[in-house]
């Protein structure tokens, strides 16, 4: 990667890897949710409360890889003076929340 292209501005090297950390630490919250999630217990469905929480921890666990990728190919893009590649991590955490949060509700709705 590094030997493609030539050096971007500093700039945008630095907010491209501050974009990956912040993909880092939005993995780790998904991560501490899911296992707070079940580890507290709360009065809920414990089926669907087991299931948000693989989703959410599911989710924390491809966040980084995705966000590696993500990283890779813009730096990438930035070295050739190409277009920024688009990323799959903001609709497949979108989904993954909402799915988690609705899981959520239908275990506090049952109990």
């Amino acid at each position: 990667m590094f030997r493609h292209g030539t050096e971007p501005d500093v700039r945008f090297t630095l907010a491209n890897e501050r974009t990956f950390l912040a993909w880092i630490r939005t993995a780790l919250a998904l991560i501490a949710g899911g296992v707070a999630l079940e580890l507290l217990g709360l009065d809920l469905h414990p089926g669907l409360r087991l299931a948000a929480s693989l989703v959410l921890v599911i989710a924390g666990i491809i966040t980084p890889a995705l966000a590696w990728l993500n990283w890779t190919r813009s730096e990438r893009a930035l070295r050739c003076g190409e277009q920024l590649p688009a990323t799959l991590l903001g609709p497949l955490l979108a989904v993954a929340v909402t799915v988690a949060g609705v899981l959520v509700l239908l275990a506090i709705l049952i109990r």
